[in-house]
């Protein structure tokens, strides 16, 4: 069936494990999630990856390091280079030598650093939000950020502080439902402090250029973490880009718009 999902977890250089999901057949397309406190492949994209599979692809939900089923050490810091590199290798591990990488906010920072770093690897790319594209001072200033300071990582971090932070993502909280929020406690319970605190990203913009494959951004209107203006540096930058935008939407379109997230994102791999 298109829609089981199956697992398998590969070690990776550092001695760390990468958990990879994946359900359907096809044309190889990896869903990469972005972070926060309980986020995981599944969590993230779980009204998507039924869609494409559907359509003929082969969908892959991989838990970054720091995330769902993976290895989360303590101690270092996440470096954008730590997550692409022990991700870029689990997918090798996995028989994947080329796909569509679907990216959301940090996962769309390591689907453009994949993309750059291995020329070739990714075929086109779907962005919604991406981040990895300012300086780190920037996205700092915006009030996404800001509100998801929290108890994280300490003894007072519960359900209510888990629902109020993934309603930061999105916005209308309808789309914040009880099962999501026990799912994504679940995980941020055996998270350490640092996936978030010792988080490192580069500013990536000025090696756009680099990508020549066709592009597909997703941007919300009512984005609170990630510049409106990092649309115009793609369309400044790159030789194939086009963007859908919604308004009444928050950084979450996948799930937000879930259908035209689907229906746009299907046609664009279509031609």
């Amino acid at each position: 069936m298109a829609n089981e999902l199956t697992r398998k977890t590969y070690n990776v250089t550092g001695g760390y494990d990468i958990s990879v999901a994946e359900m359907g057949s096809g044309p190889a397309v990896v869903f990469i999630h972005g972070s926060g406190p309980g986020a995981s492949g599944a969590s993230n994209f779980r009204q998507n990856a039924g869609a494409f599979a559907e359509a003929g692809y082969r969908v892959i939900l991989p838990d970054l390091i720091g995330y769902g089923a993976s290895s989360k050490p303590e101690g270092l810091d996440y470096t954008l280079d730590l997550f692409t590199n022990t991700l870029f290798e689990a997918l090798q591990a996995h028989g994947v030598e080329k796909a569509i990488l679907v990216g959301n906010s940090l996962g769309g920072g390591i689907a453009l650093q994949m993309a750059m770093d291995h020329p070739g690897f990714a075929e086109r790319l779907i962005l919604m939000a991406p981040g990895c594209i300012h300086e780190r001072e920037e996205y700092f200033k915006m009030p996404g950020i800001a509100s998801m300071v929290s108890s994280f990582g300490g003894p007072d971090f519960n359900e209510d502080e888990q629902r109020r932070l993934i309603t930061n993502l999105v916005y209308d909280p309808v789309h914040v439902t009880d099962e999501l929020v026990k799912e994504r406690f679940a995980v941020a319970r055996t998270q350490p402090k640092d996936v978030i605190v010792r988080m490192r990203t580069p500013n990536l913009a000025p090696r756009l250029g680099e990508l020549k494959m066709p592009i597909l951004l997703f941007w919300g209107y009512n984005e609170r973490f990630m510049p409106l203006e990092g649309i115009q540096l793609f369309f400044e930058a790159c030789e194939d880009v086009r963007c859908v935008t919604f308004n009444k939407v928050g950084h979450w379109v996948q799930v937000e718009r879930t259908d035209e997230f689907n229906r746009y994102s299907l046609e664009f791999l279509n031609g």
